[in-house]
């Protein structure tokens, strides 16, 4: 088994900066949105029930979290071609980036070891961060529940 990466995202400090690949043959460089206020939300996998319900919610609040100038932008190991039909499946109108090699995953201490019927493997694990108009990661969400996660994490926006 690979060991696990320690986080370099912590809270109160600048949060890396990386640039990943999204639909349509774009790419996407987080420090592009300095000025505004950024949600990663890191999940597992496309077209599973927990990963779509949470990305729904997301949907749901988009308009939201967008009036406190914020941008939300989702991350799995998935490529972008199956980001695509999970966006268009489920019309999410956020960017979904693509971290195949589990690079930003890594960065952001959420590529770690887990366990599942006793068996043990590197997987990443749902988690969430908001990043202030500076680039400053101020709150993160790890290990997280679906249910009630997306109100939270607006709230938060709302405080900041």
């Amino acid at each position: 088994m690979a060991a696990v990466i320690k986080a370099k995202a912590f809270v109160g400090k600048k949060a890396p900066d990386f640039t990943l690949p999204t639909t349509g043959g774009r790419e996407v460089k987080l420090s592009d949105y300095i000025g505004r206020k950024v949600i990663l939300f890191f999940y597992p996998k496309d077209l599973t029930p927990a990963c779509t319900q949470e990305s729904c919610d997301f949907r749901d609040s988009y308009t939201a979290f967008g009036q406190s100038n914020a941008v939300v932008l989702g991350i799995s190991i998935d490529t972008a071609e199956t980001h695509e039909r999970f966006a268009s499946k489920y019309d999410l109108p956020f960017e979904l980036l693509a971290d195949t090699e589990h690079k930003v995953c890594e960065l952001y201490g959420v590529w770690q070891m887990k366990k599942l019927y006793g068996r043990e493997y590197m997987g990443l694990v749902r988690s969430t961060f908001l990043i202030n108009e500076k680039g400053k990661l101020v709150r993160e969400w790890r290990n997280l529940r679906v249910k009630g996660h997306v109100q939270e994490v607006l709230q938060a926006v709302n405080e900041q």
